[in-house]
């Protein structure tokens, strides 16, 4: 199946210049989307992920049918202020200006074998604060998901020793 065909481009959005890649078409084909899950399901299967980890809010959409089909768990990493128990914080910085993201202290055990999951992987920056939280909790990392990689963005130079696996990648405009 070739799930670009489930992509919609938007040319100048969310600002001139820029492409963005749409992805709630595929969401809207039951076939294209559990195709997806499946792809990753059959990617990490034998990494035996005991955590599925993404950031809010489109990682949510892939990572909780992920970890039902590889039976594990599925940890939410949200902004600050939106999880309503202890947390652990990273921060990370921007282009301009700086972010952080948090999970639950007791979300990630040591020694867990998680699979950090997000639909995009552009710069980098939020799939390497999930990184830096999981490894926080002495957790061991097993791979990176993504549905789209645009690789002229390098995000995946912030993942070195780390297995990265996209679903579709975009070199550009393409």
């Amino acid at each position: 199946m070739n799930l670009k065909e489930y992509i919609r481009n938007v040319p100048d959005f969310p600002k001139p210049g820029i492409v963005f890649r749409d992805i709630t078409p595929l969401l809207s084909a039951p076939k294209a989307f559990r195709y997806a899950i499946h792809q990753f399901a059959d990617r990490f299967r034998a990494a035996k992920p005991t955590a599925i980890l993404a950031a809010e809010s489109r990682g949510f959409i892939f990572a909780a049918p992920l970890a039902l089909e590889l039976g594990a768990a599925f940890v939410p990493v949200r902004k600050p202020g939106k999880l309503p128990f202890e947390t652990r914080k990273f921060e990370y910085d921007l282009e301009y200006g700086s972010d952080s993201l948090e999970m639950h202290v007791d979300a990630v055990e040591p020694g867990s074998r998680v699979l950090l999951v997000d639909d995009l992987l552009a710069t980098g920056g939020t799939i390497e604060a999930c990184l830096k939280l999981a490894e926080g909790s002495r957790a061991e990392v097993v791979g990176c998901a993504f549905l789209i990689e645009l690789t002229f963005l390098n995000g995946r130079n912030r993942l070195k020793n780390h297995d990265v696996f996209s679903l579709m990648k975009y070199d550009g405009e393409s």
